[in-house]
């Protein structure tokens, strides 16, 4: 059985320190949020952490976006996670289906409002 006041755990994935600092402080309100600047960390701190939810940049040094997707799809105990894209580059506000590369998953805005981000979280959880 589940704890009704246990909160949504939030796992933020980002090269850049300053945008974690910045989401996790826009976020900690609504989600337990724990985040890593080095991608190549992604897998075991989402297993170690397991979060409900995941938002990870598209373009990071090192391992981008989608491949630490794939690697967080291909593990047993992280495949069935939500991921959110994150984007600097798309326009304010913007969630979007990003197709191609990205596997056809949601992307939204670093710069989005903390109305947006909910939004587009709420729409990959289960």
């Amino acid at each position: 059985m589940s704890n009704p006041t246990a909160r949504v755990k939030l796992l933020l994935i980002d090269d850049d320190p300053s945008i974690v600092e910045a989401l996790a402080a826009r976020l900690f309100r609504y989600f337990e949020v724990q985040g890593v600047t080095d991608p190549t960390q992604a897998l075991s701190a989402a297993c170690t952490f397991r979060p409900d939810v995941i938002l990870c940049d598209i373009n990071m040094p090192g391992m981008n976006g989608d491949e630490v997707a794939l690697k967080l799809s291909q593990d047993r105990a992280t495949s069935r996670i939500p991921l959110l894209y994150l984007s600097a580059s798309m326009p304010d506000g913007t969630i979007t289906e990003l197709g191609g590369s990205f596997g056809g998953l949601t992307g939204v805005s670093k710069a989005a409002s903390i109305d947006q981000l909910l939004e587009a979280i709420r729409s990959v959880m289960p």
